[in-house]
């Protein structure tokens, strides 16, 4: 069967992706083992405003206006909300957070992301805030796991889904490019952080991230507001809630630990010492596809040019994929600029 696409991987870059191409009237198929990937898991946070000095993402006023309308255009589709838009209530943890606070609202640029910061004094409860806290604006999660199911089941109901294992040894270049039955105009590998064993994209310097969370069940009324207390805290009903993530560079597998439980666990307790008493659920561990300079991998192979490669959004997947899905598919339908361009790594990385 002749198709413009096959991509390799249903996490939330191959389905927008797919969802995408679909939508310009492509032809594509979707090939994926069915197991647990990280997105499915990921607290899909979308957040403008990080880090200790509070700073705004350089590509937030563009990023953000796209995750809103692609968002926006699967809810209508499915008549189901995935993204959530909610406050964030950062605790800050520091005097010197405080004053950082307090000067990023005298910047313009600043105000749509960012409420003035309450002092120490007027902190509200259940919440403890020694340092004081600051409402972020526009923030809010991404419900990956419905949202990939929900997409799932569109792309089988279009008969363009496949479960299986990719076998990378079942690609033929010659006399044209096919896999199994299939013969793509070109193959795109969406793997996550299995691309690190990829034959044609394992060169590329990714930096994995194994990240565990907790999803916790309290026997009181959880406050409905998502926490930034260096860790996140996101609830999810009126007595369940998740908070996370570790990050850890060393340790490259999907087991759980007892020490980042712990760690979880304990991080909490200045926050709130009764929340850290609930009841744990569930516990998840999964990889990042973090990369060496933080921005994704978007792009062509140096010497196999129907193989290409969209990867590497690591933490920011739910707010950056939306955006570069669309960029993506304008550089491989119309010769537009291709974004996030792996050729930066070309002459550095590719040994030929």
């Amino acid at each position: 069967m002749t198709i413009d696409f096959l991509i390799v991987g249903q996490g939330l870059a191959g389905s927008l992706l797919a969802w995408e191409l679909l939508g310009r009237g492509c032809t594509v198929v979707i090939v994926d083992n069915g197991t647990e990937n990280a997105s499915q898991i990921a607290a899909g946070l979308i957040n403008p405003v990080t880090g200790m000095r509070l700073v705004k993402a350089a590509d937030i006023d563009y990023l953000l206006p796209a995750a809103k309308h692609g968002y926006t255009r699967l809810a209508k589709f499915f008549r189901q909300d995935f993204y959530l838009e909610k406050p964030m209530l950062r605790l800050l943890r520091s005097e010197d957070e405080y004053k950082q606070a307090q000067k990023r609202l005298l910047e313009l640029a600043y105000h749509d992301y960012l409420d003035p910061p309450d002092k120490p004094e007027s902190q509200a409860r259940p919440f403890a805030a020694p340092f004081g806290s600051i409402a972020q604006k526009q923030t809010g999660y991404l419900l990956t796991r419905p949202l990939l199911n929900s997409l799932k089941d569109f792309f089988i109901r279009k008969a363009c889904y496949r479960q299986t294992d990719f076998n990378a040894t079942d690609i033929r270049f010659s006399p044209v490019l096919s896999w199994q039955d299939l013969t793509p105009t070109r193959i795109i590998f969406c793997e996550g952080y299995r691309a690190v064993q990829n034959p044609w994209f394992s060169w590329l310097p990714f930096q994995l991230a194994k990240g565990e969370i907790l999803t916790l069940e309290h026997g009181a009324a959880v406050p409905d507001t998502m926490l930034n207390y260096g860790n996140w805290l996101v609830p999810i009903t009126s007595r369940q809630f998740r908070i996370g993530a570790t990050f850890d560079h060393e340790q490259m597998d999907t087991q759980t630990t007892g020490p980042a439980k712990t760690t979880l666990l304990n991080a909490l307790v200045p926050v709130s010492a009764e929340l850290a008493q609930a009841r744990c659920i569930h516990h998840h561990a999964n990889i990042r596809p973090c990369t060496l300079d933080k921005q994704p991998f978007i792009g062509i192979h140096p010497r196999h040019k129907a193989l290409a490669v969209f990867n590497g959004f690591g933490a920011k997947g739910s707010l950056q994929i939306p955006w570069y899905s669309r960029q993506f598919a304008d550089a491989l339908l119309n010769g537009t600029a291709m974004p996030a361009d792996i050729q930066r790594y070309y002459a550095s990385h590719f040994a030929g």
